[in-house]
């Protein structure tokens, strides 16, 4: 065994160790200084721990190396000495978190001018990260002497490693009142504030994308925590001050102060979205927003909306006039006119406003005409498909708007609810069918009237849907947006027979010119219809289609696990309070587990109850309690009778296991396969080859094995000469008729021929359980 020689080698650190003169920089040569560190050594962390030692390992993750390095290891110490650091060694940390001068060092890192190294930047950030875990109150503490800390982290947050530095104190810092006290600390420096300022046009473009994710953490991290938290707990300053309408409005003035540009749009209506988010982010694009109802996570705050509604005409003005962007090629010509980040991150922002449901932004959106600008863009840039999925969106918030009743229950709104202005004249129709009472019902159905009326949706569809076809019809190519197309055609048909707006799309379905109206019917009818009916057909021909398996196998997964995913979770599967809540549930899976029913078809006459029975009688003894009890310790006289019937197994016939199944699956289940149950057929199934083979009966198929000629006699007559001590009797062997063969192969065939037959029975049982 391994444990017989002695196969550990001895770290050569041990050896360095032993040298008076030995250096930092040599024990950082050896490839195992770091798991030896881990493995606690104690010499090695008593050596690191000296104060040279530590001011040495601070110096490499804080100074710039030589450039005149080799470029592959300039920063090898400086990345072995971060390891050192953070190699959450008590002993490391008490002596770097405990020493003012190592902590000075460190923070003179950040006063170095801008900008800072990347590599040594993460450097830094990883070891000060590891001290806010381990060493909190004492890091904490000294860095709220500082009065520039803050400053200095956002004068760097060019480098991705502040922003983590940052994160870091928000969310690393333990226990909750000591966090609290730290985001105090944050809020009182003016944090929010000063990551707003830096999303500005006049500033450089890392700059604002950092400021701008980090805004966004922090609002998630926040909104998490808060749900984390059981007990109630103080809110989030940080949060809190983020979500005033004083902070959003000087975000937005920002964004559209001076020369508008890409940058700041996109970063600034990203914190936008983050704020608007009613979800958590991580389920973000794995669903679709119309079909999942709205259910929500989070409220939205009137205080966003109001500031936000304030410059919607300045988002209007995006759309129209975007930041300029020179042509580009892409694979289906050349686009003079792109449609540019900073559009496509307004439309998302249009249709996030809208699944928030509230009354004036609603309004505004139908006085600026928005939907139909976007519709326009959505025709125009046809192969986009990042619009054409934001532009679905929009029209599904306006179609499946929630009632009255679902829009006053928890969790949607909690922003106020305002009046609507008077309602243009092109929507008076659509308002008219609403009640005067109740003010969101009533816009919503201007919204509603605005996309068919206004918009012209229908229209639309039915004038793009000639044209591709007149296109593909001189042999061009399909639009990329026809998928998209088809979805909102199907869309406007569902709600038409079911939905929240059903009337009123029929009533607006109605007054559409005679012509128009009966082309909708025709197309709903029999353009639609098929095109559904085709693509139905195609997806099937696709996945019937793989190579690696069957088509008909491939299907069948298919269908299996659209099934299982629809309902699977419903019907089988178990709720996250009977994993969570154990005390209180303990026998909810057992509950659920004895709602399960079946169906057993076990008649007392079927061939699969007397095949049950056989083998449940062949396979299980019964305790015979008038027996004498047998002293397994009792010493008695050895008796060479069961050798003799354990040697005539051999000419007993056994069944073999495929022939014995495939006798059951034919309905042969009259004829009982126990052992010694052929014992009077041997005659009529001689082999010419004396030895042990196996044939196979036409009836039923059940193979049966001959016995070695050396052996005469079944099993009982050996027996009973054995026991009358009759050395000359029938059942012994004939050595002179004795066919040698193989011993080990006989036991083998003995061996699976048991085998075979307790199998039997088991083949019973399962087809039993096959037909539930």
């Amino acid at each position: 065994m391994f444990w017989k020689f002695d196969l550990h080698t001895t770290s050569h650190i041990d050896q360095l160790l032993d040298r008076e003169d030995v250096t930092l920089k040599e024990l950082m040569e050896e490839d195992d200084v770091l798991q030896e560190c881990k493995a606690q050594n104690r010499r090695l962390l008593l050596f690191l721990s000296q104060d040279h030692c530590m001011q040495e390992l601070v110096s490499l993750i804080t100074t710039e190396p030589p450039a005149d390095l080799e470029e592959r290891s300039r920063f090898k110490f400086p990345n072995v000495a971060c390891e050192l650091l953070t190699s959450d060694v008590s002993l490391i940390n008490d002596k770097l978190g405990g020493d003012e001068s190592l902590l000075e060092m460190l923070y003179h890192f950040l006063e170095q001018d801008p900008p800072l190294n990347p590599l040594l930047a993460s450097f830094f950030s990883k070891t000060i990260g590891n001290l806010i875990a381990r060493k909190t109150e004492q890091l904490i503490t000294f860095l709220k002497k500082k009065e520039g800390f803050i400053g200095l982290v956002l004068k760097h947050i060019d480098a991705s490693a502040m922003m983590d530095l940052l994160l870091r104190l928000i969310s690393c810092v333990e226990p909750a009142s000591l966090r609290q006290e730290v985001l105090q600390w944050l809020n009182e420096e003016k944090l929010v504030q000063r990551l707003t300022e830096l999303i500005h046009s006049g500033k450089d473009e890392e700059r604002q994308s950092n400021a701008s994710q980090t805004l966004c953490d922090i609002i998630r991290l926040s909104r998490d925590q808060a749900n984390q938290m059981q007990e109630n707990v103080e809110s989030d300053p940080l949060l809190a001050v983020i979500e005033m309408q004083e902070t959003v409005a000087g975000l937005l003035k920002n964004m559209f102060e001076g020369e508008r540009s890409e940058t700041s749009i996109v970063n600034g209506t990203q914190v936008l979205l983050t704020l608007l988010e009613t979800r958590r982010s991580g389920l973000e694009g794995l669903m679709d927003l119309y079909s999942q109802g709205y259910e929500r996570s989070y409220t939205v705050s009137s205080s966003i909306l109001n500031a936000i509604e304030s410059h919607l005409k300045d988002f209007q003005q995006v759309l129209l006039d975007p930041p300029k962007k020179s042509a580009i090629l892409t694979t289906v010509g050349v686009l003079e006119q792109p449609l540019g980040n900073a559009r496509l991150h307004v439309v998302r922002l249009v249709a996030a406003l809208l699944q928030t449901t509230s009354p004036t932004i609603c309004q505004e959106l139908c006085n600026l005409t928005t939907m139909d600008l976007l519709l326009d863009l959505f025709f125009k840039y046809s192969w986009n498909n990042f619009l054409h999925f934001q532009v679905e969106l929009c029209v599904s918030a306006v179609l499946n708007h929630p009632s009255s009743e679902e829009l006053s229950g928890p969790g949607l709104q909690n922003h106020d609810t305002k009046p609507a202005d008077t309602i243009s004249d092109t929507q008076g129709e659509g308002a008219e069918t609403s009640s005067a009472s109740d003010p969101q019902t009533s816009v919503h159905n201007a919204l509603v009237a605005h996309l068919f009326q206004k918009c012209r949706l229908v229209q639309r569809i039915l004038d793009a849907w000639e044209e591709n076809d007149k296109i593909q019809a001189n042999g061009g190519t399909r639009r990329g947006n026809m998928g998209h197309l088809t979805r909102i055609a199907n869309m406007v048909v569902q709600n038409l027979e079911k939905g929240p707006v059903q009337t009123q799309i029929a009533d607006l379905i109605k007054e559409l010119p005679e012509d128009c109206r009966g082309r909708w019917e025709s197309f709903v009818d029999e353009t639609l219809r098929e095109t559904n009916r085709r693509n139905t057909v195609e997806l099937v021909r696709h996945l019937s289609s793989g190579t690696d398996q069957p088509g008909a196998k491939l299907l069948q997964s298919y269908y299996q696990i659209q099934q299982m995913t629809a309902n699977f979770v419903d019907q089988f599967g178990f709720n996250d309070e009977e994993f969570s809540e154990h005390d209180e549930n303990i026998n909810a899976t057992f509950d659920r587990i004895a709602e399960i029913n079946f169906n057993l078809d076990a008649d007392d006459n079927s061939a699969n109850a007397a095949a049950f029975e056989a083998c449940c009688k062949e396979r299980i003894r019964q305790f015979d309690d008038a027996e004498e009890e047998e002293d397994i310790w009792e010493e008695k006289e050895i008796n060479y009778a069961t050798q003799a019937k354990s040697r005539t197994r051999f000419g007993v016939s056994q069944t073999l296991e495929g022939s014995s199944r495939s006798s059951m699956e034919n309905g042969d289940r009259q004829q009982d396969h126990g052992s010694g149950s052929d014992d009077g057929d041997d005659s009529e199934h001689k082999s010419a080859n004396p030895g042990w083979t196996a044939d196979f009966r036409d009836s039923g198929g059940t193979g049966v094995s001959q016995s070695a000629s050396g052996w005469e006699g079944p099993a009982d007559t050996v027996e009973e000469a054995a026991k009358n001590g009759d050395a000359q009797g029938t059942g012994w062997a004939n050595f002179t008729e004795f066919q040698p063969f193989d011993g080990t192969e006989a036991d083998r065939e003995d061996k699976q021929a048991k085998q075979n037959h307790s199998k039997t029975g088991e083949c019973h049982c399962h087809r039993l359980l096959d037909t539930v």
